[in-house]
């Protein structure tokens, strides 16, 4: 019975993906990250209750790729879409209250292509999910950015519309080139060769796993300090962190 239990968290994960894609489809996008970012939470507890319970299969190691295709690669994939539709259209509505997207231009020109560019994320997203899932060396850190945190990025930008209220962010961000830029920055950095530590923890030694605890701690106070805004300050720590590391091996094998 106890098999069950991962597969089970991880099928929690499926749910709020999908969830998460039809309030994204609705352009509610602010309910569609709260299931996003339940479901990573669902996405990291399986894995834990996997190793905990001493239940890891290779049916849970595949599962666990096709519940994080729905929630963190076709989800931001839409939310971006959205976003690029909202940048072409001028002004914004991502609340609770469902508003229909525009399709036809003023010139009565059918809608524009541009918006689908934002489904690069998905593509490279399912690329770097099937490279994970037949590469056996990617066990205690990753070769390019986890679709979570990729998805985490994505989905902080109409958050930071909703809740910081600052003209200047909200014109970077529904900046078409901005956003162009962003999705195959994205897209780069899941099928990188850069090599990024896990927060898995073999053991809670603060000297065996110092840069996850300082890692942490920054995060959270980012967080508490600038919010939203924190999100992608956190992404670009974690990649320069993991430069770093990355670095002082390589003068230790010196």
């Amino acid at each position: 019975m106890k098999r069950h239990i991962p597969n089970f968290i991880t099928l929690l994960n499926v749910l709020c993906g999908c969830i998460a894609t039809v309030f994204a489809v609705k352009n509610q996008l602010e309910i569609a990250a709260i299931f996003v970012f339940l479901g990573i939470f669902f996405d990291f507890f399986d894995g834990l209750a996997a190793r905990a319970l001493n239940v890891k299969s290779e049916l849970g190691l595949q599962l666990d790729s096709l519940a994080d295709m729905i929630t963190s690669g076709l989800v931001p994939g839409i939310v971006m879409y959205q976003l690029l539709s909202m940048s072409i259209h001028g002004g914004w509505n991502i609340g609770w209250t469902s508003v229909p997207t525009e399709t036809i231009t003023e010139s009565g020109s059918s809608l524009s292509w541009l918006p689908f560019v934002g489904f690069l994320i998905t593509m490279g997203s399912a690329y770097r999910l099937a490279k994970f899932n037949v590469d056996e060396n990617q066990v205690s850190s990753f070769v390019g950015l986890p679709t979570p945190a990729n998805a985490l990025l994505i989905l902080s930008f109409p958050l930071i519309l909703l809740y910081h209220h600052n003209d200047l962010l909200n014109d970077i961000i529904l900046n078409e080139f901005f956003l162009i830029v962003t999705t195959v920055i994205s897209t780069f950095l899941l099928n990188a060769p850069i090599k990024l530590f896990a927060l898995k923890f073999d053991n809670w030694s603060f000297r065996d796993n110092a840069m996850r605890y300082i890692f942490i701690l920054v995060s959270l106070v980012l967080i508490l300090t600038i919010k939203f805004m924190a999100i992608p300050a956190i992404i670009a720590l974690y990649i320069l962190s993991s430069l770093i590391i990355q670095l002082d091996s390589r003068k230790k094998i010196q």
